[in-house]
């Protein structure tokens, strides 16, 4: 089973890293694909560019073998859409399971995605959420609602078929986000401690995010 998890990744922190590891350490995964997101349809253009954030990846990535890095949407031209993505990957996986892994503020607006509807055909989705969650917040938006009523299967279930289930994994959730270390680094301040430290050591010593001279 492969887990697929996109993102700008402006910069990757540990808010990405950690729930990555907790999904690759509850289910049969055999790799978990980071696949940053050239040029993001429902949202602003990144701030750091694509090679730059390539570069943060790799060294975020390079000491955990079950994460690697798929560059194709950074070498895509035109807007990143994830139905793209998985129907490549489909084609080129035959019938492995996919698993597309999003967070649960993601996933209540996925029926906004481009060809949303295809997304279940394609792969499984694997919502993380804290401990706790609020199933009621996805029950009050019809569409969704009706997606997971028809959808939503036990962990397990993933790896029996190669697409179409919808399961809600609990994980550490961080309260860390790519703005704040931006905004951070651009006012001259310390982020230690909320990326990893060759990540930081780039973004400093590159000047990604500032301080401006």
């Amino acid at each position: 089973m492969i887990g697929i998890y996109g993102g700008t990744f402006d910069p990757i922190h540990y808010g990405h890293l950690r729930p990555a590891l907790d999904v690759y350490q509850a289910l049969p995964f055999s790799e978990i694909r980071f696949i940053p997101c050239g040029e993001p349809p429902h949202r602003e253009m990144p701030y750091a560019n694509r090679q730059q954030r390539l570069a943060m990846l790799r060294l975020a990535l390079a000491n955990q073998p079950v994460f690697s890095l798929d560059e194709r949407e950074m070498r895509r031209k035109g807007p990143s859409f994830m139905v793209d993505t998985l129907k490549e990957l489909r084609a080129e996986c035959g019938q492995r399971s996919l698993c597309l892994i999003i967070g649960f503020d993601a996933f209540l607006g996925l029926d906004h995605w481009h060809q949303w509807q295809a997304i279940p055909e394609l792969a499984h989705v694997l919502v993380t959420h804290r401990p706790g969650w609020n199933k009621s917040e996805i029950e009050s938006q019809s569409a969704l609602g009706q997606l997971v009523e028809l959808r939503q299967i036990a962990p397990e279930g993933l790896t029996q078929h190669p697409a179409g289930g919808i399961v809600f994994l609990p994980v550490t959730q961080l309260d860390i986000s790519s703005t704040r270390i931006r905004e951070l680094v651009a006012a001259g301040k310390d982020a230690r401690y909320l990326l990893p430290d060759n990540v930081y050591e780039l973004i400093k010593q590159e000047k990604f995010y500032g301080p401006p001279c």
